[in-house]
């Protein structure tokens, strides 16, 4: 008969071993992130095997990382098994579930902006990586959509480079970003490789703010490029959206609350290679 201590040895084993299954049956396990005030609540796809891994953090856009069913969204769920299987830990951070806050693609009046507590969202969203050693600490790269792209976009700028003495964040990618504010700044300048993919059809953050300022900072040296898709519209990398107008939008280029949003297989096609070479460096 096995000893009191041995059962609950093996009690602590095998809750640990269904913790494990668990997570690796829903594709991610659940973390929280420290911050100076507080946590973020967040999920990390980790592939197969010890590591250390070049890792992702993956910024989500207005309308959160859960759907209404409290399953994360397909987007996200597609992208963070993808990368992970590709040998990527990819963590995302939740801005808004982590505050209280649901969709805020019809609010005007953002208390959680993509150019100030998002980009403090990312930072210790690599900090956190960064502690683990199953991660490779100077290979972290920044992914995002729409809103998580403008985060993106603001998070690259010289001039918001990180005050602690950890890795920076070595490449980026920003999905249909809103891009007219920091096409508008003097100041701005990238400060590692970025990609940005937009649709040329986008009428909800269109392309040509994007153009110009990827115009200005090739022009200056800097590592950007941009690829538009003709005939996509915002969400084109979603796995499965049937082309469809939304009108609970806050801010549209046509200034009326609706966009067209929906899959484009041939720009999502190319845009799920074109990533995945260019977060390993190719």
């Amino acid at each position: 008969m096995m000893s009191s201590p041995l059962r609950l040895a093996a009690a602590v084993i095998g809750l640990a071993l269904l913790h494990v299954n668990a997570a690796q049956a829903g594709g991610y396990e659940r973390v929280h992130i420290p911050m100076d005030n507080g946590h973020l609540d967040g999920v990390l796809y980790r592939p197969a095997g010890p590591g250390p891994f070049p890792a992702v953090v993956a910024l989500h856009g207005c309308g959160g990382l859960w759907r209404d069913n409290g399953k994360l969204s397909m987007r996200h769920a597609d992208w963070g098994e993808r990368l992970s299987d590709q040998g990527f830990a990819v963590l995302m951070p939740d801005s808004y579930g982590s505050r209280g806050l649901g969709s805020q693609c019809g609010v005007k009046e953002l208390t959680v902006r993509a150019s100030r507590e998002r980009v403090a969202d990312a930072g210790a969203a690599r900090r956190w990586l960064q502690t683990r050693s199953d991660i490779r600490p100077n290979m972290i790269a920044l992914l995002g959509w729409s809103g998580g792209g403008s985060t993106v976009l603001a998070a690259i700028r010289r001039d918001r480079r990180p005050g602690d003495d950890k890795p920076d964040f070595t490449r980026a990618a920003a999905f249909y970003p809103s891009c007219r504010i920091q096409s508008e700044s003097p100041s701005f300048a990238a400060r590692m490789p970025t990609l940005i993919l937009m649709g040329d059809a986008d009428d909800w953050t269109p392309a040509a703010p994007c153009g110009y300022l990827a115009k200005a900072a090739q022009a200056r040296g800097e590592k950007v490029e941009l690829v538009v898709y003709p005939g996509a519209l915002h969400d084109f990398d979603h796995p499965r959206l049937d082309v469809k107008e939304r009108s609970d939008i806050a801010y549209s280029a046509t200034g009326t609350g609706k966009a067209m949003v929906g899959t484009n297989p041939a720009a999502r096609e190319d845009a799920l290679k074109r990533v995945s070479a260019f977060l390993r460096g190719h």
